[in-house]
């Protein structure tokens, strides 16, 4: 018999240990959606036995009616999922109505709003707790196609963070008890068309994009406290992008859109880098790798549509020349890209785009800005508000009257297949504990094997 090796013991039983921490750190990252478009702001996951099938009768898990109307997309840790909604409660054209007036002309503002803050079981679709953050009227009009409540959460697994837009931000341990709420100002936006850019965390800050037509700033707060860290004034107007941040080979950097891509350092606010985009309206959120960021505005008629690849390590003014379409700190530049509402995917090294009003789809080249693909027409396919999302080879692109389109990834062009839901869609797909969770004007869906 070989004598007992206490050591050789004590290593194999800490390699165990070791494995166990590995997979729980697995299991744990892949339990979270914790902000708009995923764990790395770029709708990519590490989820495996994923469906592949869904519809109305078809892998449904759940299914819940959430009162009022929200954009905002939903938000994991664990098995709790939180959404927002701003539900109408009374309105002058009701009150009218109701006491047997004639409806000419109605201010859409004056009306009274709850502004709701919901936390639900993953596994179940139950509610374990709502929030009134709010109860008035609004501050400011929104646009007929907008909500009051289109800022996604945000969740450290800590504490929930809520943004109403003009209405307030405000802090919930994910038990439901309010820890701190802030008030950031009220200002108008262009046309009256409300608000929808969501806060960012890193680390213990919390980052709001606060650009508008009177007073735009960027804004750093102690996600603990919501104390002010830090606050740059911004020359833009109002945008709709939700920043990110970017992790690249060089530093780690907040990257903003607007009139302008901005670049900041995350803890002092300090500029690093802009870039002109050119015109047009910015909706969409950047997407990175290691080596560039790309991002750029809808095209409009001021101009604007133009995809720029920023590198890592970019410094100053980095906009091309006139007649130019690189400069030191923008690696290509791609016109006519097709970029609308939704965010752009990048997955295996090849960029998408899908557009909103015909429903087409685009592809380029990371690496060069070279078009794969372009202008090509989703069959059947309406418009795309939602950002598309990528899973074992296939790009999943939700659109708006309920039908997920999967087309092959690659430089081939090749629909796979087609799965509806009756409702309308235009809040980007949460993916967690082997689920999909879609957000309709109607329900929120669970999908699941």
């Amino acid at each position: 018999m070989k004598p007992w090796n206490a050591n050789k013991l004590l290593r194999s039983f800490s390699n165990l240990i070791f494995a166990l921490l590995a997979l729980l750190m697995i299991s744990s990252c892949t339990s979270k959606w914790p902000q708009f478009r995923g764990p790395e702001s770029n709708q990519l996951t590490k989820e495996k036995n994923l469906p592949l099938e869904w519809g109305n009768d078809k892998n449904i898990s759940w299914k819940i009616k959430v009162n009022g109307r929200g954009w905002s997309c939903p938000v994991v840790w664990g098995d709790k999922l939180f959404i927002t909604s701003a539900v109408l409660e009374d309105s002058t054209q009701q009150r009218i109505r109701r006491e047997g007036g004639d409806v000419r002309k109605i201010n859409p503002s004056d009306a009274i709003y709850s502004w709701e803050v919901y936390c639900l079981n993953f596994n179940t679709g139950e509610e374990l707790w709502k929030r009134t953050a709010y109860k008035g009227i609004p501050k400011i009009p929104t646009h007929r196609d907008n909500t009051y409540a289109s800022e996604t959460p945000v969740t450290d697994g800590k504490r929930v963070y809520v943004y109403f837009g003009m209405t307030g931000l405000y802090c919930y341990e994910m038990d439901g008890n309010l820890v701190w709420e802030k008030d950031l100002g009220s200002y108008l936006t262009q046309g009256d068309w409300g608000t929808s850019t969501s806060p960012v965390l890193f680390k213990n800050n919390l980052y709001m994009q606060f650009d508008n037509e009177e007073k735009s700033f960027l804004v750093a707060l102690d996600s603990e406290s919501g104390e002010e860290i830090w606050r740059v004034s911004r020359d833009e107007k109002t945008n709709w992008s939700t920043p990110i941040i970017w992790k690249n080979r060089i530093r780690t950097e907040l990257v903003t859109s607007g009139q302008n891509a901005r670049s900041y350092d995350p803890l002092t606010g300090k500029l690093l880098w802009e870039l002109n985009l050119g015109g047009g309206r910015n909706i969409s959120s950047p997407v990175a790798d290691n080596e560039m960021i790309y991002l750029g505005n809808e095209k409009r008629r001021d101009g604007g549509g133009t995809l720029f690849a920023v590198k890592a390590g970019a410094e100053g003014d980095i906009t091309p020349g006139e007649g130019e379409t690189v400069s030191p700190g923008v690696a290509w530049s791609q016109p006519e890209s097709g970029l609308a509402m939704a965010s752009p995917l990048l997955y295996e090294g090849l960029i998408y785009i899908v557009e909103r009003r015909r429903g087409m789809i685009f592809c380029y080249e990371a690496s060069t800005g070279k078009p794969v693909y372009q202008s090509i027409k989703v069959p059947d396919a309406g418009p795309f508000w939602a950002s598309p999302w990528a899973v074992d080879g296939r790009i999943y692109c939700l659109d708006e009257k309920g039908t997920t389109h999967v087309i092959r990834a690659g430089e081939e062009f090749e629909v796979l297949g087609q799965h509806k839901l009756d409702d309308k869609f235009w809040a980007s797909t949460a993916i967690a504990n082997k689920s999909y969770i879609f957000r309709g004007v109607d329900y929120i869906y669970s999908i699941k094997h």
